[in-house]
């Protein structure tokens, strides 16, 4: 990698890490709901987009025939993640998610193109094993199996989008599409599910930074990067996001590390480099 990719590279991960920091944040303290932190933090990502492709592209070109599986994906993450967060440490919930990232992009590969061999069947059972340890109920330490669902579905969602987003000819365009078209879905959630919303200035200004700032401009960055790299190489990459958002929820929001979390994190991140570490010949 050049310098440019790798500074590009490494301000997206923190981005990615961010996100998990802001939604916690702004549930833990109960200063807006799931559903608006959703909602707001997908507005204001489409709102920042609009605004870099009408000056990019002078035009607004966005089309209703297409992009809806994707936005699709990203709705569903953004609404697990942001429920998943109301009972989950910022890094516990960002080892989950990514864990889930990760065994959605290897198992996709292995369905498409790749046989299962030992190394890699090994490497999936560790990953795992390590995602069974951390949600298994043990003394002092106990994770809400429901909000680790919701996280698990919305790391499955996202690892799709990932798969999807390494197709994009047009990273402003089509992520600027997605999160537009996000807003649909989320208006149909608010009207069949959503009953009551609680909104404050504090939590509004952490769902204007994590969709205006970091998810939009993260996303952005990321679709950018994608057909720069092979599917494998952004697995390994985003293995970096869960040390740093564990880290960051450690150093913003006093979160504790635990001997389960760092065992969990070693066996989970251990395999899933297993299962995607290759030699180059």
């Amino acid at each position: 990698m050049n310098i440019k990719l790798v500074l590009l590279v490494s301000l997206t991960l923190f981005f990615f890490a961010t996100s998990s920091v802001l939604a916690r944040a702004a549930l833990i303290n109960n200063s807006i709901d799931p559903y608006s932190f959703t909602f707001f933090r997908l507005f204001f990502g489409a709102l920042t987009l609009l605004i870099i492709l009408s000056f990019k592209e002078k035009k607004l070109n966005l089309s209703l025939n297409k992009n809806w599986h994707t936005s699709f994906l990203l709705f569903l993450y953004a609404i697990c993640f942001s429920y998943a967060y109301i009972n989950l440490d910022a890094g516990l919930g960002a080892l989950i998610l990514f864990a889930m990232v990760q065994l959605t992009i290897i198992i996709t590969a292995l369905i498409k193109k790749e046989r299962i061999d030992i190394r890699k069947a090994l490497g999936i059972s560790l990953a795992f094993v390590g995602l069974i340890y951390l949600l298994y109920p043990s003394e002092g330490f106990e994770v809400s199996l429901y909000h680790s669902i919701l996280m698990m579905i919305s790391g499955v969602a996202w690892g799709l989008y990932t798969i999807f987003g390494k197709k994009s000819s047009n990273a402003t365009l089509n992520t600027t599409d997605n999160f537009t078209k996000s807003l649909f879905f989320a208006i149909i959630f608010f009207a069949l599910f959503v009953h009551n919303v609680k909104l404050s200035s504090y939590g509004i200004t952490l769902a204007f930074i994590s969709g205006g700032i970091t998810s939009s401009i993260g996303y952005l960055l990321w679709y950018y990067l994608l057909p720069n790299m092979k599917i494998i190489t952004s697995g390994i990459l985003q293995l970096l996001i869960p040390p740093l958002a564990i880290f960051l929820g450690v150093l913003f929001l006093n979160e504790k590390i635990t001997s389960t979390l760092i065992i969990s994190t070693i066996l989970i991140l251990l395999g899933i480099l297993i299962s995607i570490y290759k030699k180059d010949k």
